[in-house]
């Protein structure tokens, strides 16, 4: 399972850092990812970590504003969200997949994620 919280409302240029916390499957074994869906949008990637090594990948609107990070010790993957904009209003939702060959593209393609967890609600105001 996997419970995504940190959720809530902030202004044009605030920050909110949420957090995924994973339970039932071996983390150390998994890439998380995180992902969002605006209104009317589709699911689309936003950053990945490959867990056991710390890698960290990130989709061209997360790069640089946004840090992926997990804290092993407590099956936990933040993400740090830096200079908000309308544009980052979504619910965000992480994601968990066994970690095989091909892993990384698979981290960015949400039919290739194997756990969902329920989504967290970011609204950003202008």
């Amino acid at each position: 399972q996997l419970q995504a919280s940190g959720g809530g409302l902030v202004q044009t240029g605030g920050f909110l850092k949420l957090s995924c916390t994973a339970s039932g499957f071996i983390f150390n074994d998994h890439a998380i990812g995180w992902f969002r869906q605006a209104p009317g949008k589709e699911r689309e990637a936003v950053a990945c970590t490959g867990v056991s090594d710390r890698s960290t990948y990130y989709s061209g609107s997360a790069r640089g504003r946004f840090t992926i990070s997990s804290e092993n010790a407590k099956n936990t993957v933040y993400l740090q969200m830096r200079f908000l904009n309308p544009d980052d209003t979504a619910v965000y939702y992480c994601a968990a997949l066994l970690k095989k060959a091909g892993w990384l593209r698979q981290c960015f393609n949400r039919d290739g994620m194997h756990y969902w967890g329920k989504g967290t609600l970011v609204t950003v105001s202008s």
